[in-house]
């Protein structure tokens, strides 16, 4: 098993605007949530920051990820736009900072960012720090950059249409974790005929099975719902258990189906 500090089951954030995500990460942390995924770019820091503060849940118990967004790389810009971000939250330090994106074109040196993090850290501002949708090469360049014990995370799309095996190999074989976002890959993969019919099988949701298999693979899981219901129902995912021939059923799903792709930001995947 790995050693890091991510918890295993926690809140995303992504799209959430308003409103709405006040009331998504009020109930959450209501009903037993401690960790909260966001990011600069989600555009609702200050919302999710609000419904900490109002939850009266001690800081100590939760974990809170925010993410730098490619404007704020350089290593002049990466530590003020992080204090920006703690400010919006109502906290004074986060506890895992992540590079969004690589920087495109490579604009800004990877190492000058990962060492502008490495400040931040030490100035408190943030307890681990990690990167998001990195290639096994740009693993390999924030490895050479601060080393494999300095990287928390990475933070990537995976689910059961999109596995990446190389990438999971490489991260493993550096002791690098992985948290999965899009894990239920926009509800698409819910309606999997594979999925269904072990939820049948189990009385279970068809989410609860595909974010098992995920925490089961060892990943990171963060799936985000508007509805108490579905908080509620994801939140059991990590005292269940599929078995090894359900597994491996899931496992066979992989089609290297990716959702996120955005041109100009994506790194040549593996």
């Amino acid at each position: 098993m790995l050693n890091h500090p991510i918890p295993a089951f926690g809140l995303g954030t992504f799209r959430l605007q308003g409103q709405v995500v006040i009331d998504a990460v009020r109930q959450a942390l209501e009903l037993g949530y401690r960790h909260i995924d966001t990011a600069q770019i989600y555009g609702n820091e200050a919302e999710v920051g609000q419904a900490i503060a109002e939850s009266g849940v001690p800081r100590s118990e939760l974990f809170v990820t925010t993410k730098v967004w490619t404007e704020h790389l350089a290593t002049d810009k990466l530590v003020p736009s992080l204090q920006e971000s703690l400010r919006k939250l109502r906290l004074d330090h986060v506890d895992l900072t992540l590079i969004h994106w690589p920087s495109p074109g490579g604009a800004v040196p990877l190492a000058d960012s990962l060492h502008a993090l490495q400040a931040a850290q030490a100035q408190g501002l943030t307890r681990h720090i990690g990167v998001s949708n990195f290639s096994v090469p740009l693993l390999r360049q924030a490895i050479d950059a601060v080393g494999a014990e300095a990287i928390a995370t990475n933070q990537v799309e995976l689910h059961p249409w999109l596995q990446s095996p190389k990438l999971v190999a490489f991260a493993r074989e550096q002791g690098i974790h992985l948290t999965s976002y899009m894990t239920l890959a926009y509800g698409k993969v819910l309606g999997d005929p594979v999925i269904t019919g072990i939820a049948g099988a189990r009385g279970w949701t068809p989410a609860q099975v595909v974010l098992t298999w995920a925490l089961q693979r060892g990943f990171s899981v963060i799936p985000s719902s508007t509805k108490r219901e579905n908080l509620q129902g994801n939140l059991r995912a990590p005292s269940l258990r599929l078995d090894d021939a359900e597994m491996a059923r899931i496992d066979a799903l992989d089609r290297g189906e990716r959702l996120v792709d955005p041109e100009g930001l994506a790194p040549a995947w593996d």
